[in-house]
């Protein structure tokens, strides 16, 4: 039977070039993001086209790629899809908000390049490594987790962190993919507080966000339980959810985990900062 699966993909979303390298199918992948050699650093050694992303999609640039499909995800611009509808090219759109969302487009991505099976296998494993997680942390007190997906506004992280924040044993404080103030953070009093700002990598100022938002005094800050999570590892709709669960699992409970890669802690919070706040 003749094959009608994509061989040239534009992929405008680290997510997506996660899930292809994931099925084994990075060969089909010729266009991409500079964001995705974050997740998936063997994509630089192939000389892909880089292109803008899902936000700032370009039309001249996709068509000079020579795509057979673009895959892009949220977040999206309006004009950024107009871009990429204007390129000509067949368009597969995605926009998660839950982990079984995100097993759901594993599964489409993997049908669509013809690995129905492997897409299968990946959904499997990254079930059972949370489910692990889960069972290792049941007997254990919840804590209260407050994480964040951006700093200006303060916005908390989206659903599927939220589920893997309770996988691994906590309590998630407000509304996923909502804005909320630092004020009502430090009134919800949480016993760790997690940064993963979209675009920032590791580089969260932590100790800064900290004084800023006068959290000197919360439980977290006090107990030095102040984290900054790699972007990738939990704002990546992807397999690479897993190192986020595992570094979500370190900050919520370190005496049951080791502390693995991307996750970096606070050192100390001012003595006379913490003195001079007021609840």
């Amino acid at each position: 039977m003749p094959d009608h699966s994509p061989r040239r993909i534009a992929s405008l979303q680290p997510s997506a070039t996660v899930i292809l390298a994931e099925i084994g199918e990075l060969d089909r992948v010729v266009a991409c993001t500079k964001y995705c050699a974050d997740v998936v650093p063997e994509i630089i050694a192939r000389h892909c086209l880089i292109l803008s992303d899902s936000w700032t999609a370009n039309a001249e640039q996709i068509i000079a790629a020579k795509p057979d499909l673009v895959i892009a995800s949220v977040p999206y611009q309006e004009k950024a899809v107009i871009e990429i509808l204007k390129s000509g090219a067949r368009f597969l759109g995605f926009a998660p908000k839950t982990l079984a969302d995100i097993y759901t487009d594993i599964a489409i991505i993997a049908g669509i390049v013809d690995a129905s099976h492997r897409g299968k296998e990946v959904i499997e494993l990254m079930r059972q490594r949370i489910e692990q997680v889960r069972g290792r942390v049941a007997r254990t007190e919840r804590l209260k987790v407050f994480c964040e997906e951006w700093g200006k506004p303060l916005i908390a992280s989206q659903a599927w962190v939220a589920e893997l924040v309770e996988a691994a044993g906590g309590e998630f404080l407000g509304a996923p993919g909502r804005k909320i103030s630092a004020e009502e953070v430090g009134r919800m009093d949480p016993d760790i507080l997690i940064a993963a700002w979209c675009g920032a990598g590791d580089r969260v100022p932590l100790e800064k966000i900290v004084a800023d938002r006068h959290w000197q005094r919360t439980r977290a800050a006090l107990a030095s339980r102040v984290f900054c999570i790699r972007d990738e590892y939990l704002n990546t709709p992807a397999p690479t959810l897993v190192r986020g669960l595992e570094a979500l699992a370190f900050a919520i409970h370190p005496e049951l985990f080791v502390r693995p890669d991307g996750i970096r802690q606070i050192t100390s919070v001012s003595s006379s900062a913490a003195a001079n706040r007021v609840l």
